[in-house]
């Protein structure tokens, strides 16, 4: 790396530590989109490249983030509804940082390549409705999920950066919390841990209700659920325990909205919904979860 690569690596994170949830999101743009070198984050040097993975349906773009030297376990980890962009790009320097090899996939190949949503906190719901909408719906087609997990997987487990010898975790947001228990299900003898956080439709009346997925899932499980949509569905926690037992921990952020684990969701009501000390609180709890299980 020159001085010069250097010296704006170091100006890029003096401004993330002592910016507002904006500049947040800026500075992580600039670490950016089309990176494909080294980045600093953590104890552990990382490496970013742009990959393609192709699938049953067509070819997946991807953000592959892992050590630089070394293999280690791999997780897949789903986007939220806003799709792969600079944000959840920086969840995956954080988490390769500590040693794993992160592959973020867009789900939402299928119609375009990402990011179709660069800066969620720019979105306005009423009028961005129908262009999301219909992205999300593709992923609710059945076996499309379970299709795609395996194939990241499988993509992962030929890669030269992972461990085959450690189990694969997988985590996801908003959307995402659904598609990692999916994955689990799909892959059961790979999967070693799915994490859930603010997740959506985890507990539903329908046959295929991620909840009803427990017997085929060996992981262990963590799922953080949000205030707002614990008050919206109450009940779902109590199915959530009663499905998985002692395979799961279910907590409930009673005092964050959906959404708190990202810097750059849009506000609501005009109030930020990022909740920083929450968020380091579930990465917390997700790297416990990681470290226990992906042995």
């Amino acid at each position: 790396m020159s001085n010069q690569d250097a010296d704006e690596r170091r100006r890029q994170e003096t401004e993330v530590a002592g910016s507002s949830r904006r500049e947040f999101v800026a500075a992580t743009a600039a670490l950016g989109l089309t990176a494909s070198g080294f980045v600093r984050g953590g104890d552990m040097q990382v490496v970013e490249n742009n990959v393609e993975i192709k699938t049953t349906d067509g070819t997946c773009d991807a953000a592959f983030i892992h050590p630089a030297t070394g293999a280690h376990a791999a997780v897949l980890l789903w986007t939220d509804a806003f799709g792969l962009r600079p944000s959840m790009r920086e969840l995956g320097k954080r988490l390769a940082a500590d040693g794993y090899a992160v592959l973020i996939p867009n789900p939402y190949y299928r119609s375009s390549k990402a990011p179709q949503f660069p800066d969620a906190s720019k979105v306005d719901f009423a009028r961005d409705r129908a262009q999301f909408m219909p992205l999300m719906a593709s992923l609710q087609q059945p076996g499309v999920a379970e299709r795609d997990a395996r194939a990241y997987i499988a993509w992962l487990d030929g890669q030269k950066n992972v461990d085959r010898k450690k189990k694969v975790g997988t985590q996801g947001y908003c959307m995402g919390g659904a598609l990692a228990l999916r994955t689990a299900a799909a892959v059961p003898d790979r999967v070693g841990a799915a994490a859930s956080f603010h997740g959506g439709g985890l507990v539903t009346d329908k046959p295929d209700s991620p909840h009803l997925l427990a017997p085929k899932i060996k992981a262990k499980v963590y799922i953080g659920i949000a205030g707002n949509d614990d008050q919206k569905q109450p009940e779902a926690k109590d199915e959530l325990r009663k499905a998985f037992g002692d395979a799961a921990q279910v907590e409930v952020y009673e005092n964050d909205q959906h959404g708190w684990c990202i810097p750059d969701m849009p506000a609501a009501e005009g109030k930020p919904i990022y909740d920083k000390a929450a968020a380091d609180r579930a990465w917390s709890k997700l790297l416990a979860l990681y470290k226990g299980s992906l042995v």
